[in-house]
């Protein structure tokens, strides 16, 4: 495999083969020093949703199973590098007690000292402890060395299973793999192979949908598609600014009058690599940005001047719809409308369930990622039939722009090393 869009756009190409991985190791009697990113919503101390919790749990559940004493190392929150009890991770401890009731789950209220080290030298092989938030200190964050060096002295090997905390050089993340034999976990490996798969060795032809709202934040995005997929769909208030620089009157839709340029650049880089930049041809408007506001349909040509672009058309939906059953493989990032105003989610809804349907006749691969397309395919009730939805944010985006991360960039140096 390549480097799977994770080695930056126009670098060398790196064999991520070289990866260890959890399956080649035997970790009887040893502890096992495992990052993952349990940065989940606590609400009135109790987890209000699970699921990063869960996508983790296979990897600490085989640690455990043979043999070692698994050390779970994460964050929470941004505590900055002070303690606050707000971020704790105490009840993600609880809540993962619930979800693995055949196995001993401790929760340890700091994560470097002498304390710690007489906690952890309680446990027996199989036993899980999961350490305070590591954002309680600064040297995290800041990636130093004896911050690292401290985590360091917990373990035995160190595994990294937070992809979605990859593009960060946290010293959990990147010193920590130069003082300690290094692997990915379960968690780790599917996020790359699935996203270096659909991106570096696609099925063609391939397609990207990029919603959200602001071109500004995903210029680099935008960029490295183009030149990589055969369409790029733009969606939400993004197409606002493409369809104003296309010369399209707007109404009041949210836009970027400063980008338009920017605009004019990616689609004439597409256009150098073949990629074709797909718009809306219709719109729903409304007078009003709220929940059951009065809406119509108008073609892209005719958006009346005291309206504002909400969501796409039927039209633009049809059109969606036919392209998607033309292509192999399909990358999602971001909706099409405002889906935290019903009804201006339909769109993304609609979206959601064409991709899941094509994805479950096997007649499409689908990869998607971040908060708000997760919202969708939760809402619409099919995020269990993409081929892969990634719970990485910012991982996800950086990979998407083509940048180096140094979650995965740490354990290739590392397996190079020994």
């Amino acid at each position: 495999m390549n480097d799977g869009g994770l080695a930056g756009g126009g670098g060398p190409k790196l064999d991520l083969s070289r990866i260890r991985t959890i399956d080649s190791i035997d970790v009887r009697g040893k502890r096992a020093l495992v990052r993952v990113d349990l940065n989940v919503p606590v609400e009135g101390g109790q987890v209000a949703d699970d699921t990063r919790i869960k996508r983790v749990l296979p990897t600490i559940e085989k640690l455990a199973r043979d043999g070692a004493v698994v050390i779970v190392l994460s964050h929470m929150g941004r505590p900055k590098g002070v303690a606050n009890p707000e971020t704790s991770l105490k009840p993600v401890t609880a809540k993962m007690q619930e979800l693995m009731p055949g196995t001993t789950v401790r929760f340890i209220g700091d994560c470097i000292g002498e304390e710690v080290k007489r906690a952890l030298a309680a446990l027996r092989p199989g036993d899980v402890a999961v350490l305070e938030n590591l954002r309680f200190y600064p040297g995290e964050e800041k990636n130093h060395p004896m911050f690292a060096k401290q985590l360091a002295a917990h373990g035995d090997i160190y595994v990294n299973d937070a992809f979605s905390s990859a593009h960060r050089a946290n010293a959990s993340i990147d010193a920590i793999a130069d003082l300690l034999p290094s692997y990915a976990g379960l968690l780790m490996m599917a996020e790359i192979k699935a996203l270096g798969e659909a991106l570096e060795q696609p099925e063609r032809p391939v397609m990207a949908i990029v919603g959200g709202a602001k071109v500004s934040t995903k210029i680099e995005v935008l960029t490295n598609l183009a030149a990589r997929v055969d369409q790029l769909v733009v969606g939400g208030g993004m197409a606002n600014t493409f369809l104003k620089a296309k010369g399209f009157e707007i109404g009041k839709s949210l836009c970027e009058p400063d980008f338009t340029d920017t605009a004019k650049d990616i689609m004439a880089r597409a256009a150098q690599s073949g990629c074709e930049i797909v718009l809306p041809s219709d719109e729903v408007v409304a007078k009003e940005l709220k929940t059951g506001a009065d809406w119509q349909v108008v073609p892209v040509e005719a958006i009346p001047a005291d309206a504002m672009i909400l969501d796409v058309g039927p039209a633009s939906l049809a059109d969606l719809k036919r392209r998607l059953g033309q292509v192999k493989t399909v990358l999602w990032n971001g909706p099409l409308g405002a889906i935290e105003f019903p009804p201006f989610g339909e769109g993304t809804l609609t979206l959601a369930r064409e991709i899941a349907r094509l994805t479950k006749e096997r007649k499409l691969i689908s990869v998607a990622g971040g908060g708000d397309t997760i919202r969708a395919l939760n809402e619409a009730h099919v995020a269990g039939d993409l081929t892969y939805v990634s719970t990485a944010g910012g991982a996800f985006l950086e990979w998407l722009e083509g940048k180096a991360l140094p979650g995965v960039m740490a354990l290739i140096r590392n397996s190079a090393r020994t």
